[in-house]
């Protein structure tokens, strides 16, 4: 009769040929023993790979994924494998399918910075047997070599007759291995060494299967291309793909750092309304929802700026931010997500010098700290943080960077000086003559902003380090404080790195019969048809007129900065589970022919498109977009 080692034996000698099955699957009358039944699970899994016409190595398996997308009946094929190998662990080897918790005595890293010292073909002095736990990354040489991965660090496992326990009338180790595949989440008890080449090891003595990975992954050679799958699925894209991992781990290690060097400086970490009466703060299209009890519609917040004012007038701290989500109802780009992270920050008696300042020591904290996670190769001096490579362009973060105003810019771009321009009709036939399409443009402030918008920006792409543009028209200004030497202007200024915004600041208007005024014009601009145009807040004025010191507010796009300083090149790279399109369809055809054949066979099936989809397109029954 044919054992496991003879199947595979057979099999790599004629690995692109189906093998013929062992005969007693052929038997339709006689009950199977546990071995044999192992057997035919052996001979269907090879089976199942090689009548594609794969080839396939025998002393490597690295999934089960293929260079294009899997076909869903060979893919309902593995899983109903995978489900027969679970029973099989569970009846043939007295394991629970998922059992409750398991205890690691180390991590990974743990384990390989306390042996780090094991020389070369040297065992473990302590004689302590170790448990670590992990995916199964790869299996080599039918199992015995395994690489156990926690999402951090590697270790290889080896698992061999003489180490390996294997329960009575359970066959051998090789029987035993079979039943195990790549992505499995699996527990390791053994003894520590170091191979003769120098590879650190635990010899296997028991495996405990916590997980079973019953959908196949792809393989090590082609990883996950397929783009809707990374971002829809992200949860196979951070199994297969080292490099998301540790993008998304940058995010977090950035936004730690921004917090640290804010309350290191002595800000308050606040919180304000998600859910809002009036979207203020910002320019900008809300989403809109409804409160039922209270049958008032309600707006998701574009941006926290009104309410963390309201605490500087309070007086709840001098210094106050906030971390957290923002909601625009705008378009989709590799910049920008309608569901976004900003930190705002309000300074009380900072002028926007000080938020400048303040904006370099973020980015550069930021950048500072991230570099332990990502590598950006050579920077400014030997091993410096503070440089970026972005696709192939060298970004130099060493402060003070250069501050210059918009209307200069614009100047030494095209050579028109819209300083010199009194009226509107002046600076729209100025702007005219440089081809910029004015009809829309109602003031000489949007003007200005568009002359930026076409000849300035894009140069800025090219620069080799940050720059501050300052001094912004009033017109686009609401929130700003006029400056003191042009009213036309504002103490406001945006910080440009690789041409994209990254932060907005400025010193804030405190006036509260300007920001009235402000508001009014702007409910004119909204009643033209411009809706992206600040509502009138009466409470905010209101808040206005106790008095609130001279301050400084800043806002940094945590998304944007954090695609620089990863090299990233779209915004749903350094977002966890960005907004998509719903799938078409639901959950893989696999799984539902799956189900439909047998309901209820396991609750805990692992979700395809679906789950995702409903994360990343809010309901239009909770949600509904304006406009």
């Amino acid at each position: 009769m044919l054992t496991a080692i003879g199947i595979f034996d057979q099999l790599s000698t004629t690995e692109a040929a189906v093998p013929s099955p062992p005969a007693f699957l052929s038997s339709q009358h006689v009950p199977l023993t546990a071995a044999q039944r192992r057997r035919g699970i052996v001979w269907r899994s090879r089976s199942v790979l090689l009548a594609k016409g794969k080839k396939k190595r025998q002393d490597s398996d690295d999934g089960d994924g293929d260079e294009g997308p899997m076909d869903e009946g060979k893919r309902g094929e593995i899983r109903a494998l995978r489900l027969e190998k679970l029973a099989a662990i569970r009846d043939d080897y007295g394991q629970p399918a998922y059992p409750s918790g398991f205890e690691p005595s180390l991590s990974l890293g743990e384990l390989r910075r306390r042996y780090d010292e094991l020389q070369p073909g040297e065992e473990a002095a302590d004689g302590e047997a170790v448990v670590v736990a992990g995916r199964i990354a790869s299996m080599r040489n039918k199992g015995m070599f395994i690489d156990l991965d926690d999402g951090v660090h590697r270790l290889q496992i080896f698992c061999h007759k003489d180490h390996l326990r294997v329960p009575e009338g359970g066959g051998g180790c090789a029987d035993l291995l079979a039943l195990f595949d790549v992505g499995d989440v699996i527990g390791v008890e053994g003894r520590v060494r170091r191979t003769p080449r120098g590879e650190l090891t635990v010899n296997a003595r028991q495996l405990h299967l916590l997980a079973k990975c019953l959908l196949p992954l792809p393989n090590k050679w082609t990883r996950l291309t397929d783009v809707e799958v990374k971002y829809r699925q992200r949860y196979v894209d951070l199994i297969v793909n080292e490099g998301s991992r540790q993008t998304l781990r940058a995010r977090c290690v950035l936004m730690s750092a921004i917090r640290s060097s804010l309350e290191a400086a002595g800000f308050l970490e606040v919180e304000t309304p998600m859910l809002q009466t009036i979207a203020g703060g910002a320019a900008a299209r809300p989403f809109v929802t409804h409160h039922n009890a209270l049958d008032m519609d309600l707006y998701l917040r574009i941006a926290p700026e009104l309410h963390l004012k309201r605490l500087i007038v309070g007086g709840l701290s001098d210094k106050v931010f906030e971390l957290n989500r923002c909601f625009r109802n705008e378009g989709l780009s590799t910049r920008h997500n309608p569901e976004f992270t900003t930190v705002e920050v309000y300074w009380a008696y900072a002028t926007a010098d000080h938020m400048m300042t303040l904006t370099e020591t973020l980015v550069t904290q930021a950048a500072t700290s991230t570099a332990q996670v990502v590598s950006r190769g050579e920077g400014e001096g030997e091993g410096s943080p503070l440089a970026v490579e972005y696709q192939g362009q060298r970004i130099g973060l060493t402060a003070p960077w250069p501050r210059h105003t918009m209307t200069e810019l614009v100047l030494n771009h095209t050579g028109v000086d819209f300083m010199a321009c009194d009226r509107y009709q002046q600076a729209r036939e100025k702007a005219e003559s440089l081809g910029l399409d004015c009809s829309r443009l109602r003031s000489w402030g949007k003007i200005v902003e568009s002359a930026f918008e076409h000849f300035v920006e894009p140069s800025l792409r090219t620069l080799p380090h940050p720059i501050h543009v300052t001094k912004f028209p009033l017109d686009i200004s609401p929130l700003a404080r006029a400056a003191d030497d042009d009213p036309r202007l504002t103490d406001r200024f945006e910080t440009y790195i690789y041409g994209w915004e990254v932060a907005n600041g400025f010193t804030e208007l405190n006036d509260p019969r300007d920001q009235r005024r402000r508001f009014e014009a702007q409910l004119r601009e909204r009643e033209a048809g411009d809706d992206e145009a600040h509502q009138m807040d009466e409470d905010f004025v209101t808040a206005l007129e106790y008095g609130m010191p001279p301050t400084g507010g800043l806002g940094v796009g945590i998304d944007r900065l954090t695609m620089l300083l990863t090299n990233s090149t779209s915004i749903r790279d350094v977002i966890a589970f960005p907004v998509l399109k719903p799938a078409q369809g639901s959950r893989p055809a696999a799984v539902q022919q799956q189900q439909q054949q047998q309901p209820g066979a396991e609750a805990s099936v692992i979700n395809g498109a679906e789950g995702v989809a409903e994360m990343g397109q809010p309901s239009t029954s909770v949600v509904q977009q304006t406009g």
